[in-house]
């Protein structure tokens, strides 16, 4: 297929963008002028969703990353914006998922990621510019009980952005960390719970479920988000790490700043598992 994007207009390729952020995500790109392609695993050759050109990848696979990219860069010409936002999480006690599990979901949250960076950094490299937004959590800088494998992703999310950042920006190439908090999708109802479920682990997880809920019932919704992703991509000087929403920004800060016992007293108390 030919290139679709006309001279001089800004491109962006954003992986899970069939729903939820990465769908608000590549909308609000697209309304803003960009020329995008979406990734989702089960799109069908030529589709168009709502204008957003919609490709097959699957991010835990090399070879499905390597045909995506290609076939990306190929309809837009360049790769300005990356936006690895693919991802799902797993939710329960630590040790109710077996070793199978915390592979899979690291495979997806964290290793997709890396492919799919892997696969862009020699475009970007190439065009002397560029710019990573990779969709971390604002539990990538907190504790997350009942969640501690996304959690972990997350973690690992922050790490890998901030190192990276620091290798490209001598090809004109920076990365930035987003960080929602509680967001109004549909990743925790189609999340799995933990596979090696333990009776002990019940009661304190039905606490923390019930606070759980009600804080996401109050989150933001994915718009919101996408506004975030959005003023990251457009903006002149780049931060490392954008929070999400009025409570993203004060739990950052809280983490930051607040001793860590008080810290701690607050979240088990938020949670209903003092």
């Amino acid at each position: 297929m030919a290139t679709f994007a006309s001279k001089g207009q800004k491109t962006a390729f954003v992986t899970g963008a069939s729903s939820g952020i990465g769908k608000a995500a590549a909308l609000a790109f697209s309304r803003a002028g960009y020329r995008v392609v979406g990734t989702s695993r089960k799109a069908v050759p030529d589709e168009i969703r709502d204008g957003i050109r919609m490709i097959a990848c699957d991010v835990t696979s090399d070879a499905s990353v390597a045909g995506a990219v290609a076939l990306a860069d190929a309809e837009l010409g360049r790769i300005d914006l990356l936006v690895n936002n693919a991802g799902y999480a797993v939710s329960g006690a630590a040790e109710e998922s077996s070793i199978e599990q915390v592979r899979a979901l690291f495979n997806t949250n964290f290793l997709g990621v890396v492919r799919v960076t892997n696969a862009v950094l020699p475009i970007m490299r190439q065009q002397r510019d560029g710019r990573i937004l990779n969709i971390g959590s604002v539990v990538g800088l907190i504790p997350g009980p009942f969640g501690a494998y996304y959690t972990a992703s997350k973690h690992a999310i922050e790490g890998y952005s901030e190192s990276l950042d620091h290798e490209v920006r001598s090809f004109g190439i920076r990365v930035a960390v987003i960080e929602p908090w509680a967001t109004k999708t549909s990743i925790e109802a189609n999340s799995p719970q933990g596979d090696l479920p333990v009776a002990a682990c019940r009661e304190t997880f039905a606490r923390y479920q019930g606070a759980f809920n009600a804080a996401m019932a109050e989150g933001d919704t994915a718009d919101d988000v996408a506004a975030t992703i959005l003023a990251a991509g457009q903006a002149r000087k780049l931060q490392l790490r954008y929070p999400s929403g009025k409570a993203a920004r004060q739990t950052a800060f809280a983490r930051r700043f607040l001793p860590r016992a008080l810290f701690d007293r607050i979240l088990r108390k938020q949670f209903n598992i003092a």
